[in-house]
Order: structure tokens, then C-alpha cells, then sequence
């Protein structure tokens, strides 16, 4: 969690645990861990300090001041991709995510739950996961290896618990999407046939077609 409030949340979620914390493993996102001992994919704890991650993290604090919290400074280890590591008698497989997505991973845990960045929805995909064409070829590899995973549940960063069913639908929504990139000339035309294509879906599709052509 970034912001003090949900971090608050966060340490009240682990003391009501009562248990002992072996590790935080954080993907991606990180804040609120500063008391724990930390786990990261490998080449995350460089990327955090680089200019996307940092510049991203300046900008958010420049824009709600004293709402966020500092990030944590204590050194993390680093688990190599393809690697499995077991906690508290758990395996935790960790797998490259989206190479659009680099570094961030995908980790399997105990066989039936797959993290990774974004949370599979029956939304409009958001413009900050898909931003350009190559990005919706690597999202949607990304999701036919999910769902050939064999787990029941995929979680991520942003958004909730999710099942093969959503998976499915993101599978079946981004093959939409790269037809229509190559039947329509501009972000008009574009929006225009993915709203009609998915009529009462939620999100922002206009959003996700600016995106996607700015970068032709």
C-alpha cells in the first residue's frame, strides 16, 4: 500500500493474523513493509530505484503530499525467474510476467493461485496495462500461459480475486482487440466498434483507443 491509510490497514490485517510474517514478497508495488522483512522478483529492487519506478513515485507524491507513505529501505532479497521458493510450506513458483510488463512477475502459489501486475476483469482493459500494440500481443500471451496454468484463482496488484472465467473473457477481449486495431484506421473508428462490440462493458474504452494510437 502507498498511502498511509491503507497501510494502516495493512499492519492492523497482519496483527490480527497473529502469526509470524516469514516474508513480504512484493511485486511491483511497494509501501507500507518498512517493519518487514522483504522478497522481491529479481531486478525489482533496481527497477524501484530507476527512473520509471522513481519518477512514477515523484510524481505521486508531488500530486498527494503527506497521504503516501516513505518506502521501505531495508535491502530485499532477490528470487531469480523460474525459480520456486517455499514458505511456510507453500510454493511460490515465480515466472516472468508480460515482457511489456518487465520486471514485474507472475507467481504461482501453492499450485492454485496465480499473481501477477493486473488482475483479470470484465472491464475495458486499462490504458496504463495496454498502451500500444505490442503490448496487447505480450498481455495476451500472458493470459493463455495463466489459464494453462492449472490455478483456480488469479490475483494481482490492482484489482481483486478473479476465476478462469475472467481470465477467459480477457483471453477472448484482447483477440477483439487486435482485430479491430487492424480493421480501423484511427482511435475514433477504434472506440467506436470496441463499444459496439461490448456494449455495457465498464471502463474507459476512448481512453485505451488514445492510447493505443498515440504510439502508431
Amino acid at each position: 500500500p502507498l498511502f498511509k491509510v491503507n497501510a494502516k490497514e495493512f499492519a492492523d490485517y497482519i496483527a490480527e493474523l497473529g502469526k509470524p510474517i516469514v516474508t513480504d514478497i512484493t511485486d511491483y508495488h511497494l509501501g507500507g513493509s518498512d517493519k518487514l522483512p522483504l522478497t522481491m522478483p529479481e531486478g525489482m529492487p533496481a527497477f524501484i530505484e530507476g527512473p520509471v519506478y522513481g519518477g512514477m513515485m515523484k510524481s505521486f507524491a508531488d500530486q498527494f503530499g503527506d497521504t503516501m507513505v516513505e518506502l521501505p529501505t531495508q535491502k530485499a532479497a532477490e528470487v531469480p525467474f523460474g525459480q520456486t521458493q517455499n514458505w511456510a510450506g507453500i510454493d511460490f513458483d515465480f515466472q516472468h510476467g508480460a515482457t511489456s510488463d518487465f520486471p514485474a512477475a507472475s507467481i504461482i502459489i501453492g499450485k492454485q493461485v496465480y499473481y501477477t501486475h493486473w488482475t483479470p476483469a470484465e472491464a475495458h482493459i486499462s490504458p496504463l496495462q495496454v498502451g500500444n500494440a505490442a503490448a496487447v500481443d505480450a498481455e495476451l500471451a500472458e493470459a493463455q500461459k495463466s489459464l494453462a496454468s492449472g490455478a483456480k484463482y488469479f490475483i494481482g496488484g490492482h484489482g481483486g480475486l478473479a476465476e478462469k472465467a475472467q481470465v477467459e473473457f480477457k483471453i477472448a477481449y484482447l483477440q477483439k482487440v487486435k482485430e479491430l486495431l487492424a480493421a480501423n484506421k484511427d482511435a475514433a473508428a477504434f472506440a467506436e466498434a470496441l463499444k459496439a462490440a461490448y456494449p455495457e462493458l465498464p471502463g474507459d474504452a476512448d481512453a485505451l483507443a488514445q492510447a493505443l494510437y498515440k504510439q502508431q
